[in-house]
């Protein structure tokens, strides 16, 4: 038995530890476990917040089932087995002349756990990960191996590319891909009432739009990141600025912030007021999975709700409305981003395009009474969780947010009816 922590350090679990380095490999595990009357349940990065990928059985480390299997420039779909972190996925596409139409903002996960949980980047146009899946391959509790596409076991297909984890263990994923592209980012602080007042217009007006709003202020930071034309020049961040930006301010100092804050609380406002006015533009061109993707080494808790695009501004106002009335003081800033709507299953943007709006606080401090706020505000708008991220919903709650609940549920019941790949988090989330 070894010790498993996630990335946050807030869920734990004494596992036994099996490494498959094959697809057969993890047929003849997951079957075996099954047999036994042992849980088992995938891991990739650990960088859920959630208990999702917690066991008291068998955890499956995926890190050795890794590696693009093949790619087609020419129709741009590329299997790549599902342990693959998207970092290297991403360098790999890059090789090729290939790009993911989308991603986050963290790029360490699994490209199954992305998938898994409902990872999803910003664009009006564009949906999370899932909607770039083509096709998976997955070994189901008694050790068969299924495929499945919209074309073939299409009904697992609308449940499984965001299946949480409780339908089987993902082992390669097919990706639909694009000609490699790059991105002008544009970086700009801004008022709040401005954004909000212009918010459409951003949002369809660029390729993707995202926005940071420090609490106890009216100030964000914006983030526009446009296509450029194939021949386009680069012009990436000089690497002092990129030093300056992302890993001094971004990360170290930002740290040191928030340790003095966690002991001196009642100066964030303040903090976070100065931190928004020492905030400058910032300009370049790189491949897009550069521009995409950020460093993050302040550990932190989150929780995301998506509600729907147009309720965002009412969301944010009700948050600042609680955070004036409690005793509360919040220095991280609060994430906003987009997606379009699609038809996976369990997705938080499935049915309505949707808007984002992400809350941290410093893994140091309590968390507790401002994420029950928020989720208290997002719900009352018809809000989703990101299944990866901290919330306190049930299967009865969430039963009402999704159209095809009771399909995914009734699909789990006909593919795993021991439960081979239950745990705590889905018994609550989807029901024992």
């Amino acid at each position: 038995m070894t010790t498993w922590t996630n990335w946050a350090g807030n869920v734990s679990a004494e596992v036994t530890v099996a490494r498959p380095t094959s697809v057969g490999d993890t047929a003849k595990l997951v079957s075996a476990a099954t047999a036994r009357g042992e849980r088992v349940k995938p891991v990739g990065a650990g960088h859920s917040f959630t208990a999702i990928a917690a066991t008291d059985g068998v955890q499956l480390d995926l890190d050795r089932l890794a590696g693009v299997v093949k790619a087609d420039r020419e129709t741009g779909l590329v299997t790549v087995l599902a342990g693959t972190r998207l970092h290297n996925l991403n360098e790999t596409l890059w090789q090729f002349g290939l790009s993911m139409a989308n991603l986050g903002d963290i790029d360490v996960q699994t490209v199954a756990g992305a998938i898994s949980t409902g990872t999803h980047g910003t664009g009006a146009r564009l949906g999370g990960l899932a909607t770039q899946v083509a096709a998976l391959e997955l070994v189901l509790a008694d050790g068969a191996q299924v495929r499945c596409s919209a074309d073939e076991n299409p009904e697992l297909f609308a449940a499984a590319r965001v299946g949480l984890g409780a339908l089987g263990v993902i082992t390669s994923v097919t990706l639909q891909c694009e000609p490699a592209f790059s991105l002008a980012a544009s970086e700009a602080p801004a008022r709040l009432d401005d954004v909000l007042t212009d918010l459409d217009e951003l949002i369809v007006g660029n390729d993707h739009f995202e926005f940071y709003w420090f609490p106890h202020t009216r100030r964000v930071l914006t983030k526009r990141n446009n296509r450029v034309l194939p021949d386009t020049e680069p012009r990436p961040l000089g690497r002092v600025r990129h030093w300056v930006d992302d890993e001094l301010l971004a990360n170290s100092v930002f740290e040191r912030l928030n340790r003095l804050t966690t002991r001196r609380p009642g100066i964030i406002p303040r903090t976070n007021a100065i931190a928004a006015r020492l905030l400058s533009p910032r300009d370049y061109i790189d491949r897009s999975y550069r521009v995409f993707a950020s460093v993050r080494r302040v550990r932190f808790r989150e929780m995301e709700y998506a509600v729907p695009r147009a309720a965002v501004p009412t969301l944010l106002a009700e948050i600042e409305k609680y955070l004036e009335r409690s005793d509360e003081h919040i220095g991280f800033p609060v994430e906003v981003r987009f997606a379009a709507a699609d038809d996976v299953w369990l997705s938080t943007a499935y049915g309505r395009d949707t808007g984002y709006v992400a809350v941290h606080q410093y893994h140091r401090r309590d968390h507790t009474a401002y994420f029950a706020a928020v989720e208290a505000l997002a719900t009352d708008l018809g809000g989703r969780p990101h299944w990866g991220k901290l919330h306190d919903r049930d299967a009865r709650s969430l039963r009402e947010a999704y159209e095809h609940f009771d399909d995914f549920v009734a699909l789990r019941e006909r593919l795993d009816p021991q439960r081979t790949f239950a745990n705590d988090y889905l018994d609550r989330v989807l029901g024992a």
